[in-house]
This record gives C-alpha cells, structure tokens and sequence, in this order.
C-alpha cells in the first residue's frame, strides 16, 4: 500500500466504524448524544465497532505521522500527540470516566492546535485562511454546545471539529506530499 492513502484512511476507517455503530445501534441521536456514547462498554452494545474504529484511526493517524519524511517536524509532532489521544480514547472508553474526558479533550486540542499552527507557519495565504476558517468554524460549534447546550449532545461539535481537521490535515500529509502527485 502507497503511504499516500494513509491519511484518507486514517479519516475513513474511523468515520465507517462510527456510521456503522450509530446505525447499528437503534437509539444513537447526534443531537443528543456525545460520539463517544457508542463506545461505552458497559451501556453501549456496539462499543467494540466504535472502539475499534476509534483505536485504528488513531494508530493510521501515527503511523502517518512516524513515516512522513515531507511534512513539517512540528506537524508530525503535533499529529503524534492527537493520534495517541485518539488512540486513547478508543481504549479508556466512556466506562473510564475523567480518563475518557480527558482523552476526548486532549484530542480536539490536538485538532485545533494542528489548525492554529497552520495559521502561524504556512507561508501560501489560500492554506493560512483554510485553517483558520477551519479553525474558527470549529471553535464556534465548541462555544455553541458548551455555552448554549446547542445542539445539546456534543456528537455534532465534535463532527464539526473533525471535518474541519480534515481538509488541512489531508492538504498537508496526502495533497501536499511530492510522492503523491
């Protein structure tokens, strides 16, 4: 397999897990659950297809980052650090309380932080406003759920944060890499 599909990988395999999960599962509402409700071991009977999807998205996410030779040290560094938090809250499931916290927030401070390095060390002006457009659209769907309980489960935020990840993550690690053109 060429590492240029890696990163897409990285997104789909976890996303797939989550959409498969969230069907099986009869009762998952993204207005009001957390994505994460799926993975509870002991309330959730699809928390091994959302773990798992979780865990391997993580370990894709690292494995990008250990093997990207074209890409921005800090990048790989600050991929490394949210891809084992992903990683991490795949494996300290909601069932862990705190410890699933603050997985979950280490992990979207790992996105957002990603985005807002983006904004200070990319030198194109197109990428710079992408990540901060990308940056600011997911901070606002963070403030609306946590300030104004809108929507009143965090699955939708967290959607939100996760989409905004995507395209500057994919530009850096898969179009921007020389051995994927």
């Amino acid at each position: 397999m060429r590492y240029c599909y890696l990163p897409f990988l990285s997104i789909a395999i976890p996303l797939v897990f989550i959409v498969v999960a969230s069907v099986l599962s009869g009762w998952f509402n993204p207005l009001s659950n957390a994505l994460s409700d799926l993975g509870h071991s002991e309330k959730s009977s699809v928390a091994a297809v959302f773990n798992t999807g979780v865990v391997l998205g993580g370990l894709l996410a690292y494995t990008v980052a250990l093997t990207s030779r074209s890409t921005r040290r800090s990048y790989n560094a600050i991929l490394v650090f949210t891809s084992v938090s992903l990683v991490f809250v795949g494996v300290f499931n909601e069932a862990y309380g705190w410890l699933h916290l603050a997985a979950s927030i280490l992990f979207f401070m790992g996105t957002a932080f990603f985005l807002a390095w983006m904004v200070v060390v990319e030198e194109g002006p197109a990428v710079k406003a992408l990540s901060l457009v990308a940056l600011l659209v997911g901070l606002a769907a963070w403030i609306l759920h946590l300030a104004y309980k809108i929507p009143r489960g965090a699955a939708v935020p967290e959607l939100v944060s996760i989409a905004c990840f995507t395209i500057p993550y994919l530009y850096t690690y898969a179009f921007k890499n020389p051995g994927c053109r």
